[in-house]
């Protein structure tokens, strides 16, 4: 056992603290990972706040990793010490149920382990990235590319993948007209994707508020969800709407924006129900799904995507005793557009 630095909340809605975390011994297949950076998810904090149901307590939130290798078990074939590594939303699964096999990890039917707020399979409970290192399986890591900064690449974790995985799913690329909803730490990801990927791609904002940095992050257009001839103007417009805001939205509305066949899919997690007339998605054949986070080989793939395209997240790098306010910060959307603990500073 090892014992660390870590900011933890001691329970719900309490502000995080610094406290010591205790990281299991680097067994057979484990990588120990000195923490360089981790990203601020909304998610920690409708975590940390039970806003999604009961929590485990004290928690460290982060599932946005970057850091480097510094020791490997004996066992272990895909890094070394010295390796940039990366560390999501996932840190084990059941390895044998059919979404498992198939590389789909994160839908596991047999027994995901998250990052944190999870029991592991040693009964456990597991903790995140606000802390100075973490002891993973090597199946449940994967290589940052030299050519992106760490920092940057530490958000791609959940924001990048949470957005690629939808993206690549519903075939966003040339001739796709690609909306996304928000545009926050997920939204300014799907902008740089789907651009990357070649869709044409609308921003839909309450107002335009960020218009300016909506275009320049690859948005073809830009449109205001507050102005009511929005939704007249552009009814019938898009093959794709990827919603990643986590208010409850008027579905029927963006719903009616979507061609026949599209598809409205949610990466945004609202804590309440939302409303939904069926005919909505009757009239024109329409989709409305969901989706979550990608497996670890698609994570690996989206990484490499964004190497291959210069994308990375557009951040502001804060200390660890900043963590209380930024999460203020996100709740009030005063962010552009991920923030990013310095885990030299826990």
């Amino acid at each position: 056992m090892t014992t660390v630095a870590a900011y933890a909340a001691p329970a719900a809605k309490a502000p995080l603290e610094r406290t010591t975390i205790e990281r299991r011994a680097v067994r057979e297949f484990d990588v120990l990972i000195d923490i360089k950076f981790a990203g601020i998810c909304h998610s920690d904090i409708h975590q940390a706040r039970e806003g999604w149901g009961e929590a485990i307590f004290p928690m460290v939130p982060g599932h946005e990793i970057a850091g480097v290798v510094s020791e490997v078990g004996p066992g272990v074939t895909k890094f070394t010490v010295g390796d940039r590594v990366g560390v999501g939303c996932l840190v084990d699964s059941c390895r044998a149920c059919d979404n498992c096999a198939a590389g789909l990890e994160q839908y596991c039917t047999g027994g995901g382990v998250g990052t944190y707020n999870a029991i592991g399979k040693d009964g456990e409970p597991t903790y995140g990235g606000y802390s100075q290192k973490i002891v993973v399986d090597e199946n449940y890591v994967v290589r940052i590319p030299d050519t992106l900064a760490l920092d940057e690449a530490a958000p791609l974790l959940c924001a990048g993948i949470t957005t690629y995985s939808p993206l690549r799913h519903w075939n966003a690329g040339p001739g796709k007209k690609v909306a996304i909803v928000g545009l926050g730490g997920l939204g300014h990801m799907g902008v740089k994707i789907a651009h990357a990927l070649g869709a044409e791609v609308t921003v839909l904002s309450q107002t335009l508020r960020k218009k300016e940095d909506g275009l320049k992050l690859g948005a073809d257009h830009y449109h205001a969800t507050g102005d009511e001839r929005t939704f007249k103007d552009l009814k019938g417009t898009f093959d794709l709407i990827l919603s990643t805001v986590s208010a409850p939205l008027n579905l029927d509305a963006y719903l009616s924006l979507l061609k026949t066949d599209g598809a409205f899919v949610n990466v945004g997690a609202p804590e309440e129900p939302v409303a939904l007339n069926l005919f909505s998605v009757i009239g024109g054949r329409k989709t409305l799904a969901g989706s979550g986070i990608g497996g670890i080989r698609e994570t690996q793939e989206m990484l490499d995507f964004c190497a291959a395209h210069g994308i990375g997240a557009e951040i502001e790098l804060i200390g660890a005793q900043e963590i209380n306010d930024a999460y203020e910060r996100v709740l009030a959307s005063d962010v552009r557009y991920r923030f990013v603990i310095d885990a030299a500073t826990i």
